[in-house]
């Protein structure tokens, strides 16, 4: 990650009463991913009224940040992970909005960078009316991890 110029956040703590990972065998199930720093959602508003596609493709990479850094903070080190088995974006949007897949490349490219394309996940992108704190982006990270 280093070489990539890429710097952790400190991990997201819960806006609710839920563990942001929960571990099952070799699977790492993590909550969803909002793009926050600290306590403040970062990005706030839908694609395609308050926020256009570059902002949302930055919140998604900033959930996705965030996902990596619960993941280290579980894990010890990201090196326990195989791979990502699921990437779910769910993207805040009005009306007619049809660019959700490329909000979600902002978190799916993310993940390549940092684990190679012979790790990408499978994916689900949806549309969704409103997200908590107002957001854009909410991530869910399902990760295949060594014991």
């Amino acid at each position: 990650m280093k070489e990539l110029g890429v710097e952790l956040p400190a991990p997201p703590e819960p806006f609710g009463v839920y563990a942001e990972a929960v571990q099952t065998g070799n699977l790492l199930f993590l909550t969803g991913m909002l793009p926050t720093v600290g306590r403040e959602a970062k990005f706030v508003g839908r694609v395609g009224a308050e926020l256009d596609v570059e902002a949302g493709r930055a919140a998604a990479r900033l959930a996705a940040l965030n996902g990596l850094a619960v993941a280290k903070q579980h894990l010890g080190s990201l090196d326990k992970v195989k791979r990502i088995v699921r990437l779910g974006v769910a993207v805040a949007t009005s009306g007619d909005v049809r660019d959700q897949p490329k909000v979600a490349d902002g978190a799916s490219e993310l993940l390549q960078d940092v684990f190679g394309k012979d790790k990408n996940p499978s994916r689900l992108v949806y549309g969704v009316a409103s997200l908590p704190l107002g957001t854009p982006v909410e991530l869910e990270l399902i990760l295949e991890v060594s014991a």
